[in-house]
């Protein structure tokens, strides 16, 4: 019977940490250890975490080396043949482990498989819609335009996918295997994700199923949108020094769909001029943008204007009716490909 590690890295979590470990300690499948590594958190977290009698919970504390070098010191600690990443302040659905077993277990070329993920606010409610990414046949390209994961909650990796991946160096002051990159506080995932398709015959694959609730987080808007975008002009940049041509070929439009990405993003926080002046720069980043993508684009482009000129009580209506919209066809379609899939 295939054992999970469930890798929980935790700073500033005080707020959701139960929810998330109580949302692992509920599932279906029960052969599983939470490894909750404690990234030198300044409030609560651990001490909430520490009030759990499983023991199966193990607590790992360290100097704070941020989201990557906490994920590495997880897998570091790692007995289980899978690696089940979940943030601290999202939660899993209890059939997430029971689904992800089956999946790999009936495709022995997959390395990584993810769900589908549903959002929800920061006091946990749903808000409707869903993350829709691409499921199957996953490319590079794929990866640095619209990153199908979607989040860092999203995915169950095989253990010796990371350590067909993995690399030495001394960043502490002792030499230590990395999986995820400990350079990058932000993007490290997609990073991550790219190695393993360009340097192994691993294949990433999703499952139709909205397992995963991703917390949308309204604070640091501007400064992280613009970290997002920096992050991922670093992961370009390292991956140039072992793909080229891929870059060559994809640099543009990876630019473009990461700005479209944010504007949805400062949308979604109301933040309607920099939502148009993010769009902006993704069509001049790469206008096809428009051909290739025309719903998408044109949608977010439209609820970027309106956000930023429109009354805000004539937008909260417009928004509700859409998101209204959305949703419903959103989970028909889930609902549709999950009965194909069971056929």
């Amino acid at each position: 019977m295939k054992k999970f590690s469930v890798i929980i890295p935790t700073y500033k979590v005080e707020k959701y940490i139960a929810a998330a470990i109580e949302s692992v300690l509920a599932q279906t499948y029960q052969n599983f250890e939470i490894i909750v590594v404690n990234d030198d958190s300044p409030d609560r977290s651990v001490e909430i975490c520490q009030q759990f009698t499983d023991s199966r919970i193990k607590i790992v504390s360290q100097k704070n080396r941020g989201l990557a070098g906490a994920r590495n010191t997880g897998i570091r600690h790692a007995q289980g043949d899978y690696i089940a990443l979940l943030d601290g302040d999202d939660l899993w659905l209890p059939e997430k482990l029971e689904k992800h077993v089956e999946h790999l277990e009936s495709s022995s070329s997959v390395g990584i498989s993810f769900s589908r993920s549903a959002f929800i606010d920061e006091a946990g409610n749903s808000l409707g819609t869903y993350l829709m990414p691409k499921l199957k046949e996953i490319t590079s390209p794929d990866l640095l335009r619209d990153n199908p994961v979607g989040n860092g909650s999203a995915a169950v990796i095989r253990k010796e996918v990371l350590e067909a991946i993995k690399f030495q160096d001394n960043l502490y002051g002792t030499v230590e295997n990395f999986y995820f990159d400990d350079h990058f506080r932000q993007a490290e995932d997609i990073e991550c994700w790219l190695r393993i398709v360009l340097q192994t015959n691993w294949k990433i694959e999703g499952i139709s199923e909205a397992l995963t609730l991703y917390r949308v987080n309204s604070g640091g808007l501007s400064a992280s949108l613009l970290n997002q975008f920096e992050a991922l002009q670093k992961v370009i940049e390292k991956t140039r020094s072992y793909a080229p041509e891929l870059i060559a070929q994809w640099e543009n439009p990876t630019k473009a769909y990461q700005l479209r990405y944010l504007a949805r993003s400062a949308v979604r926080l109301k933040a309607g001029s920099m939502a148009v002046q993010l769009m902006h720069q993704a069509l001049a980043a790469h206008w096809r943008l428009v051909l290739e993508q025309p719903r998408r684009t044109l949608m977010t482009l439209a609820a970027a204007y309106m956000l930023w000129l429109l009354p805000q009580p004539l937008y909260a209506q417009i928004e509700a009716v859409a998101a209204k919209m959305t949703a419903a066809t959103q989970k028909r379609r889930i609902l549709q490909e999950h009965s194909g899939q069971s056929i």
